[in-house]
């Protein structure tokens, strides 16, 4: 089969589970992509680097989407965002920076643990009770700053950081996902910025169609079918029973968490 193909497949499912569900598709795009470029005898050590900077170039597109839709619906506080958004772009750029410096293996670890971590909450749909006052510029720096760095290491948009985080801050729910996916685009941006600077600082000779860890045609596919089928996803949500295809993603969720362990050793 054709590998663009590949990449196309995997983005009309990415695409319709995040319109479904309110989900980001990071934490599947990395797993798939490892596999991909494995099979594509890409740089052992420097697959999943590449796995992570192009999925992150992915979230650029599909939060400016999100975003949006959750301006249209004033559902985004943009106060926070200006507060938070000097952190994330730090937090992210140095998070990118970090991941270059790091092994593939130990990359991979610090992956398998966020995913068991993700599918867990997205099991038990855990919300923090709101116990907090929103901090000030600085508490809002630094919150912005471990936000963005844990985000830029596994790829993710931050909603599954940034919502328990404005949760806890006494943030209502619809303004905390709303904000949370406002707060995604800078994020992406630094982390898409980071990926591609780092990769072009290494030593080893990169797949052609490469900017830096960003591998281009995996992006164009991944985005055109993804931008594609989240609309329809999003007209699915009240209409079907979405708890039955969550639990079936979390299940996903689970198993490349396991298959990706089990590689490792």
């Amino acid at each position: 089969m054709e590998w663009w193909l590949i990449y196309l497949l995997t983005g009309t499912f990415v695409g319709f589970f995040a319109g479904l569900l309110g989900i980001g598709g990071g934490l599947i795009i990395v797993p798939v992509l490892i596999a991909i470029f494995t099979a594509q005898d890409f740089p052992t050590d420097r697959i999943i680097h590449l796995a992570l900077g192009t999925t992150m170039a992915t979230i650029i597109f599909t939060s400016a989407a999100s975003l949006r839709t959750h301006h249209q619906h004033r559902a985004v506080d943009w106060q926070i965002v200006k507060n938070i958004t000097p952190g994330i772009f730090l937090g992210t750029f140095g998070g990118s920076a970090l991941a270059s410096s790091m092994t593939g293996q130990l990359l991979s670890i610090i992956f398998v643990i966020f995913i068991f971590y993700a599918a867990t909450q997205m099991l038990l749909q855990f919300r923090p009770s709101p116990i907090f006052q929103l901090p000030g510029k600085i508490g809002m720096f630094l919150a912005g700053s471990v936000i963005g760095a844990l985000s830029s290491l596994v790829a993710i948009g931050g909603g599954l950081l940034s919502v328990p985080f404005l949760t806890l801050c006494k943030i209502k729910l619809q303004h905390a996902i709303g904000t949370a996916a406002a707060i995604g685009f800078p994020i992406a941006l630094a982390g898409t910025a980071g990926y591609v600077a780092n990769g072009y600082l290494q030593p080893e000779t990169l797949p052609e169609y490469s900017l830096g860890y960003v591998y281009l045609p995996a992006l164009a596919w991944l985005v055109l079918a993804s931008m594609l089928t989240a609309p329809f996803g999003a007209r699915l949500t009240h209409s079907t029973k979405t708890a039955v295809l969550r639990t079936i993603f979390v299940v996903l969720l689970y198993s490349l968490g396991i298959r990706m362990l089990m590689s490792l050793f």
